[in-house]
């Protein structure tokens, strides 16, 4: 029986992405939604990219473009490096990419500009990397750098009494829309937990795998999820993004 599986932020972190992948028992029957930024962090930020190419090629996948993929794909694409994006990790990205033909650097950019801002299944759950801000959905976002940025959805969930029902004038619209959310963006670590986090109908699925956590991988039928090993210790001799 074929499973569906989101996936969190992996932020250059190979290793953890083969991790999660085995201990979820992963076949290609399955289907993988990744909630975006693949790179900025960790060493291995190309190899994830051509792992995931490959990969795409074997599995149904839905890449999400996180704010890191859409840094990258400036750089590939226009040699645009804004401070702000290396010293966010964007520096060892660059470095990961050193031996890359511009053949192959085609390729990976091809892969980021198919990339979906979000992806909405016939269950009405929606999949976006951050958030939105317009209170009829995605679909009537103004600014298109939300769905990569946007943190006071996740925000309105946490700060939210959790005595509201759905019936309540007090329930946030914007949450109504859906019947789950999947987001990640905005580590869990932020409110001291390292596993995905449940507020509302978000799931928040950045644990903090870019900093001292772990990458986390999810059945978004059953709820049930695994985890790779904390990435400072799969990466010893590197820093992430601390």
């Amino acid at each position: 029986m074929s499973r569906t599986f989101v996936i969190g932020d992996i932020h250059g972190g190979f290793k953890a992405l083969q991790q999660v992948l085995e201990r979820a028992k992963v076949t290609f029957d399955d289907q993988l939604i990744f909630l975006g930024d693949y790179v900025d962090g960790w060493s291995e930020s190309s190899q994830i990219i051509q792992f995931l190419i490959n990969l795409s090629e074997k599995n149904e996948c839905i890449f999400i473009k996180g704010n890191h993929d859409a840094w990258c794909e400036d750089w590939i694409a226009f040699g645009k490096k804004p401070d702000v994006w290396l010293f966010n990790g964007g520096q060892n990205t660059v470095e990961s990419y050193v031996d890359y033909s511009l053949e192959d650097l085609d390729i990976h950019l091809e892969f980021f500009q198919k990339m979906k801002n979000y992806h909405i299944d016939d269950e009405n759950r929606l999949f976006i990397h951050a958030g939105y801000s317009s209170m009829h959905g995605p679909e009537k976002e103004v600014y298109d750098s939300n769905y990569r940025w946007d943190r006071t959805l996740w925000e309105t969930a946490v700060a939210m009494d959790t005595t509201l029902n759905k019936n309540s004038e007090l329930y946030p619209k914007r949450l109504l829309l859906y019947n789950e959310i999947f987001i990640g963006h905005t580590p869990t670590l932020d409110i001291g937990i390292k596993t995905p986090a449940n507020k509302a109908n978000i799931w928040n699925m950045d644990t903090g795998a870019a900093y001292t956590g772990s990458l986390s991988i999810m059945d978004i039928d059953t709820k049930q999820f695994w985890q790779s090993d904390p990435l400072p210790s799969l990466y010893p001799n590197e820093n992430g993004r601390n």
